[in-house]
């Protein structure tokens, strides 16, 4: 602004500068008033700091109008003032809603205030429509300031709390001492719950996978003891997912290619992830678009811990059967399978191998001539059970 004429005569910014302790406490009070989220805030010695904070603001504003700076540049102690309450609500929790209304209501008062402060230091009456835009100029350069103050608060404790959460669901999952956990727990301001389930999800789904788990959500990191076999997937640990909140949870990961651990109590997910990891590493395929959950897939899991003693296993027991044809053979395994499997009732398994009941009769003939007694041996049968359960060699 041009100093000859937009410059405040020196009695009137010395009447205004007398008026500023009166004009602050008057604008605190209209605040507590008008914005209530504020009414404790202001209340004792936060109160008293505010009206200093609120005579700084309307003293830099003198300055900028006594001395011809451009108010497009409000003064700097003014301006870092507001930064700092900026990120002072953002701390306290509070929006930038409240702070914004704050701001229009203290100008409102200021106006009114010291407008009539300076007509009667003799300021011109023409004077006033330049003497409210300078007002409400430097109020949104204010209010710049606090919003990017407070911006910057949520962005840098928002990206160290997500640091000091990832940082929890790594120890978490490497097995820290119980002392470690409820350390990071507290650094990362995160309450633990009764339990946690870890689930391995694709990369590409973690965002969506996100938006429907419980908001406690912790995501690991990507150097994970296992990881590499585990293929491109994320590790996400939900809280307090077991009985109807796991049904719940099938439901919700449908569709998203996940694997779903056992729950756990929360310091010991590690063994909820180790269990999801292994469905992973032995290729559990799942039921159509559901997830793989390893509580419905502990056999599976059981029998193919060790491919390679299985498949020796099942070398062993069916031995008996090396001298028979691939047809007659794959006949009798398939018939000695579901023999087993329905604990020796003929018409079950003649209903699943779509065969008469005498063709089951004299296919069970043969397999008795074949093995003798140990059919009737309990360990043979454990033995023949195991290697036969998943799949029919």
């Amino acid at each position: 602004m041009a100093p000859e004429q937009d410059t405040f005569p020196p009695e009137v910014a010395a009447a205004m500068l007398a008026e500023l302790p009166a004009v602050a406490e008057q604008t605190v009070a209209a605040i507590v008033v008008e914005v209530p989220s504020y009414t404790e805030a202001f209340t004792g010695p936060m109160g008293r700091r505010i009206e200093s904070a609120v005579q700084l603001a309307l003293g830099g504003f003198l300055e900028l109008a006594s001395g011809g700076v451009d108010p497009s540049r409000p003064v700097g102690p003014a301006l870092e003032e507001a930064f700092k309450l900026g990120r002072g609500e953002a701390r306290t929790g509070r929006p930038m809603d409240a702070l914004l209304a704050a701001y229009r209501v203290g100008a409102r008062v200021a106006w009114r205030h010291m407008s009539e402060t300076a007509v009667a230091a003799g300021m011109p009456a023409g004077a006033l429509a330049r003497f409210a835009e300078l007002v409400f100029a430097y109020i949104d350069q204010l209010s710049a300031a606090s919003a990017s103050g407070h911006a910057d608060q949520l962005d840098t404790s928002g990206r160290l709390r997500r640091r000091h959460l990832e940082r929890l669901a790594d120890l978490l999952l490497t097995g820290a001492p119980p002392y470690d956990l409820t350390s990071a727990a507290e650094r990362a301001d995160w309450t633990p719950p009764r339990t946690l389930t870890a689930v391995l999800v694709p990369e590409a789904r973690v965002r969506g996978a996100l938006g429907v788990l419980d908001g406690r959500t912790l995501q690991a990191g990507e150097d994970l003891p296992g990881a590499e076999s585990g293929g491109e997937r994320v590790v996400l640990l939900v809280p307090d997912a077991e009985g109807y909140a796991r049904t719940q949870l099938v439901r919700a990961l449908t569709g998203r290619e996940a694997v779903i651990g056992p729950t756990r109590p929360w310091q010991q997910a590690r063994t909820s992830y180790s269990r999801a990891l292994r469905a992973v590493q032995l290729d559990l395929q799942p039921d159509g678009d559901l997830p793989v959950d390893t509580e419905l897939r502990l056999a599976d899991l059981v029998l193919r811990a060790d491919g390679e003693a299985l498949a020796d296993l099942r070398a062993q027991v069916l031995g008996p059967l090396d001298g028979l044809g691939p047809g007659p053979r794959e006949k009798l395994v398939e018939t000695l399978r579901s023999w087993l499997l329905h604990h020796g009732r003929r018409e079950r398994v003649a209903a699943e191998l779509f065969v008469h009941p005498q063709t089951v009769r004299y296919r069970m003939g043969q397999l008795r001539e074949l093995y003798g007694n140990r059919l009737e041996d309990p360990r043979s049968v454990l033995e023949l059970t195991l290697a036969l359960a998943l799949a029919t060699p």
